[in-house]
This record gives C-alpha cells, structure tokens and sequence, in this order.
C-alpha cells in the first residue's frame, strides 16, 4: 500500500513538472508574452519549491522564536535578507553611480516612510496570528490541501478592496506628503551596506549564541543511501537557512530579469476589477508610488499572475512527493478567524503596498527605510498578537 501511494505521488507530480515545463515553452516562444514571462513561471515555480521545502513561514517562524526561544527559523529570514542586500546592491551599482544624484532604482520597493507603515505592519501581524500564515504561505500552503488557506485568501482580497475603498483619504492624510528614504542617497552604497549588513549580522550572532538548543549543535552523520538522499530533499524539512540563500537569490534574479519579489499586485489588481462602486475610479498617487501595484492593462496574463500560480504549482509538486498533500475538514471558528484574519492581511498590505515579501523583503533588499518600518510594525502586530491569543 506503501509503495502504491508513493507511486501514485510521484506520477502526479511528474504529471505538474511536465505541464510546467509545458507552459514555459509555449510563452517564451508567444508573441506577446516571450522569455519575460515564461522566467515568472519558473521563478514562482522555483520560489513555491523552496517556501514548502524549508517552511518558510514569517508567522511560522516568529512564532517559534516568540513562543518556542528557537532561533534556527529565523536565521533562514535574516539569511535571505543577507543575500539579497549584498545582490541588490550589485544591481543598483551597475544602473546608479552616483545614488546622492536623486534617481531611484527602477521599479525598486522604495516607499514613502509614515504612520501609515506601521498601521499596516501592525494589521498584517495581527492577520497572520489570527489566519495561521502570511500571504505568501497561504499560496504554498494551497499546494498542500490546505482548506484555510481559500478561506484566507479569499478574506485578503476583501480585506484589499476595503484598502482601495479607503486609499484617497489615506493618500491625502499622510501617503502624499511623507518623505521617500533610500538609504544610498544619504549614506552612500558603502555605508548603507555596511549600516545594512551590521544589523544583520548583529542580529545573527545574538540567534546563534543565544537561542540555538544545545542539542542542535551535533549534526548527524548523514546517510548516503540513494532514498536517504530522496528524503532528505524531496520529503524531510529543509533547514531554514537553505531557504533563507535560496529565497535571497530568487529575489536577486527575478528584480534583474523581470520586477521586484512580491505577491500581492495580483491581488491588488483583481480587487480594482472587482467593480466594487465604493473604490474610487481614481486612486491618488498610486501609480506613482513603489511598491506591490498592479498592472492594469489589457494582458490576460501579468507576470505577478503567473508566478503566484507557478508559485501554488511549484508547492504542490514537492507537497504530493512528499505525502504532505494532506486536506482537513475545518471548523467553523477555524474558518472565520482565517476569513477575519486574511482581512487583517489584505487591508494591511494594501495600505503598505506589500507585504513580508513585497515590503519586508524587497524593500530591505533595496535599502529603503519602508522595508525596516513595515517589517518593525509587523514583528510587534505578530508578538502582541500571540500575546492576546493566549
């Protein structure tokens, strides 16, 4: 029965690989879409893959350091934001000599720094405690028959389109008038690399000495075996570290070849065509700003569409190979705090253009001040969270 199971896992997977390596070529060679598009697919596939694999969770993993002392997971987040600064900056050196000169990084996550960033952290952290992941989670967690994560999702884009209702007066308030901070203009690329990469790596040592068990020091001598291999990759969790390089590198490549990481522009954009009348025909000020905006043209296809469903597709191929694929029935408070929550994450992320991938990742990345203000207000929204939870 065992090894009746496993066959039937790895056929359907190999059944998605094949649609996936399907879809790839037939938009590299369209038209209208070409190469652009079909690395979206592959990089969302690639980004599904590593999110399940590792578990790279931001609620999953601040919750094990809140409430566990464990620091292992979150050495994974600060990996990825080691990585992708050190990346960023490559790319930023190559277009901008001169970064006092007044020009932005093209289409980087640069947002305006106010309130608003913090009311938006603080919703998104209390979203993610009350619907068990962040956005980005919930995506990977589809692929593993996860029934929540519908509902979810399903609350985040109520909770986008209550954003959008709410944007002009926003906009007005305090978005309009609020300084844009990039870092390099005031610090220079040597010294925001350096500012960037002594928090960091502060932060990385205080992980290492203060909240690693002593029992996860000794490594096991690994076994060599062809299915010891298979498990350790296909099935057994993947250290967060791993995905921590992993997610960096993505983040580097899909800014150079296609846009900055995020996964809300999509959302975002279904949202606006919802033609809900309480959003305004004319959002102030929203084209203009950096961030997680939707493409609102006439393309079918968007590349931030394709690579959340390449995404879903990439974690439920590694989800079914590893017998993770596994739907529960849920109860009804499950549900509603998980349509409650994703409210909480949609409103929150909408107003802050992002979320922990779209603002905390890339705008890290690129050194804007958004990305550390978002991701402050987010740690406090997940820690007071889990605080009133219990």
């Amino acid at each position: 029965m065992n090894s009746y199971g496993t066959a039937i896992r790895t056929t359907a997977a190999g059944v998605l690989l094949l649609l996936l390596l399907f879809s790839f070529n037939k938009l590299h060679a369209h038209p209208d879409y070409g190469p652009s598009l079909a690395f979206a697919l592959a990089a969302g596939a690639l980004f599904g893959v590593v999110l399940q694999r590792s578990r790279f969770c931001f609620f999953c993993i601040l919750k094990d350091f809140f409430e566990k002392k464990d620091g292992r997971p979150l050495i994974g987040i600060v990996t990825a934001l080691i990585v992708g600064s050190i990346g960023y900056l490559v790319l930023f050196e190559s277009w901008i000599s001169n970064p006092g000169a007044g020009y932005y990084p093209m289409e980087a996550h640069i947002g305006p720094v106010s309130w608003h960033l913090i009311l938006g952290g603080l919703l998104f952290g209390w979203g993610m405690v009350l619907s068990g992941s962040c956005i980005s989670a919930h995506f990977y967690r589809l692929g593993e028959g996860s029934v929540l994560s519908p509902i979810a999702l399903a609350g985040t884009l109520f909770g986008f389109m209550l954003g959008l209702a709410s944007w002009n007066r926003l906009y007005r308030l305090t978005i309009a008038d609020a300084p844009v901070v990039w870092l390099p203009e005031y610090l220079g690329y040597s010294g925001s690399l350096y500012l960037q990469l002594a928090l960091l790596l502060g932060l990385l040592v205080w992980l290492i000495v203060k909240f690693i068990p002593d029992d996860a020091t000794a490594a096991d001598t690994p076994a060599r075996s062809l299915k010891a291999i298979y498990d350790r990759v296909f099935v057994d969790r993947w250290p967060t570290w791993v995905g921590g390089i992993g997610v960096g590198l993505i983040s580097i490549f899909y800014y150079f070849r296609v846009e900055p990481l995020g996964v809300t522009a999509e959302i975002n954009r279904v949202a606006r065509l919802s033609g809900w009348s309480a959003i305004p025909d004319r959002l102030e000020g929203m084209d203009g700003l950096a961030g997680c905006t939707p493409n609102m043209g006439p393309e079918l296809f968007t590349a931030n569409g394709l690579f959340i469903l390449a995404l879903i597709a990439g974690a439920t191929l590694t989800g079914v190979l590893a017998g993770q694929f596994k739907p529960k029935r849920p109860g009804l408070r499950s549900s509603i705090n998980s349509f409650l929550g994703g409210i909480m994450l949609g409103f929150g992320a909408m107003i802050s253009l992002g979320c922990t991938i779209g603002a905390t990742l890339s705008g890290i990345h690129a050194f804007a001040l958004s990305g550390w203000i978002f991701t402050i207000g987010m740690v406090f929204g997940v820690w007071s969270g889990l605080k009133v939870k219990r």
